[in-house]
Protein backbone atom coordinates (compact mmCIF):
# COMPACT_ATOMS: atom_id res chain seq x y z
CA UNK A 1 0.00 0.00 0.00
CA UNK A 2 1.17 3.17 -0.86
CA UNK A 3 1.88 5.81 1.69
CA UNK A 4 -0.15 8.45 0.28
CA UNK A 5 -3.27 5.85 0.36
CA UNK A 6 -3.15 5.61 3.85
CA UNK A 7 -2.34 9.05 5.44
CA UNK A 8 -3.30 10.95 1.93
CA UNK A 9 -1.89 13.57 0.08
CA UNK A 10 -0.66 16.90 1.89
CA UNK A 11 -0.06 20.84 0.16
CA UNK A 12 2.73 23.09 1.38
CA UNK A 13 1.91 26.50 1.23
CA UNK A 14 4.80 29.53 1.00
CA UNK A 15 3.64 32.73 2.78
CA UNK A 16 5.40 36.13 3.60
CA UNK A 17 4.95 37.34 7.28
CA UNK A 18 5.72 40.39 9.40
CA UNK A 19 9.70 39.26 10.51
CA UNK A 20 8.01 38.94 14.04
CA UNK A 21 6.48 36.01 13.87
CA UNK A 22 8.40 32.86 15.06
CA UNK A 23 6.75 29.56 14.72
CA UNK A 24 5.47 29.85 18.44
CA UNK A 25 3.90 33.35 17.99
CA UNK A 26 2.15 31.80 14.60
CA UNK A 27 0.86 29.05 16.42
CA UNK A 28 -0.74 30.68 19.31
CA UNK A 29 -1.96 33.74 17.02
CA UNK A 30 -3.55 30.82 14.86
CA UNK A 31 -4.93 29.15 18.17
CA UNK A 32 -6.71 31.81 19.18
CA UNK A 33 -8.63 31.89 15.48
CA UNK A 34 -9.21 28.61 14.68
CA UNK A 35 -10.29 26.05 16.87
CA UNK A 36 -7.17 25.32 19.87
CA UNK A 37 -6.60 21.74 19.60
CA UNK A 38 -6.51 21.92 15.62
CA UNK A 39 -4.54 25.12 14.16
CA UNK A 40 -2.57 24.30 11.00
CA UNK A 41 0.18 22.56 10.81
CA UNK A 42 3.58 24.75 10.75
CA UNK A 43 6.30 23.76 9.18
CA UNK A 44 8.65 26.19 9.51
CA UNK A 45 8.43 30.46 10.31
CA UNK A 46 11.26 32.73 10.80
CA UNK A 47 12.89 35.69 8.95
CA UNK A 48 9.27 36.90 7.77
CA UNK A 49 8.85 33.79 6.07
CA UNK A 50 6.73 30.52 6.74
CA UNK A 51 5.71 27.11 5.41
CA UNK A 52 2.29 25.30 6.32
CA UNK A 53 0.60 22.29 5.66
CA UNK A 54 -2.64 21.10 4.89
CA UNK A 55 -4.36 19.13 2.62
CA UNK A 56 -5.08 19.89 -0.85
CA UNK A 57 -8.94 21.05 -0.32
CA UNK A 58 -7.46 23.29 2.70
CA UNK A 59 -5.30 25.84 0.51
CA UNK A 60 -7.35 28.55 0.23
CA UNK A 61 -8.98 28.02 4.18
CA UNK A 62 -5.29 28.08 4.94
CA UNK A 63 -4.74 31.32 3.21
CA UNK A 64 -7.79 33.19 4.76
CA UNK A 65 -6.65 32.14 8.29
CA UNK A 66 -3.25 33.03 7.30
CA UNK A 67 -3.95 36.14 6.77
CA UNK A 68 -6.51 36.98 9.62
CA UNK A 69 -3.68 36.06 11.76
CA UNK A 70 -1.18 38.55 9.94
CA UNK A 71 -3.27 41.20 7.37
CA UNK A 72 -0.17 41.79 5.53
CA UNK A 73 0.56 38.17 4.55
CA UNK A 74 1.40 36.94 0.93
CA UNK A 75 0.91 33.83 -0.29
CA UNK A 76 3.21 32.81 -2.60
CA UNK A 77 3.41 29.36 -3.86
CA UNK A 78 1.71 26.18 -2.75
CA UNK A 79 3.51 22.91 -3.73
CA UNK A 80 3.31 19.55 -3.15
CA UNK A 81 7.03 19.14 -1.89
CA UNK A 82 9.20 20.89 0.70
CA UNK A 83 11.81 20.76 -1.32
CA UNK A 84 10.24 22.48 -4.43
CA UNK A 85 9.68 25.41 -2.13
CA UNK A 86 12.94 25.72 -0.88
CA UNK A 87 14.29 25.39 -4.13
CA UNK A 88 11.95 28.18 -5.59
CA UNK A 89 12.31 30.19 -2.64
CA UNK A 90 16.15 30.76 -0.91
CA UNK A 91 15.34 32.30 1.77
CA UNK A 92 13.38 29.31 3.02
CA UNK A 93 16.20 27.05 2.66
CA UNK A 94 18.95 29.16 4.70
CA UNK A 95 16.32 29.56 7.61
CA UNK A 96 14.62 25.89 7.82
CA UNK A 97 15.33 24.48 11.25
CA UNK A 98 17.59 21.55 11.47
CA UNK A 99 16.79 18.08 10.87
CA UNK A 100 15.88 15.86 13.92
CA UNK A 101 18.41 13.22 14.41
CA UNK A 102 16.85 10.02 13.86
CA UNK A 103 16.91 7.37 17.00
CA UNK A 104 17.70 10.21 19.34
CA UNK A 105 15.47 11.74 22.36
Amino acid sequence: MVVKEKRGRRRYVAFNLDTSFNKESLIAKLRSITSPNDPPYIIQCSAGWAIVRCSPDKTDDITTIIQKADPMSRSLCTSGTLRTLRERYPKLKETRPHARKKGTT
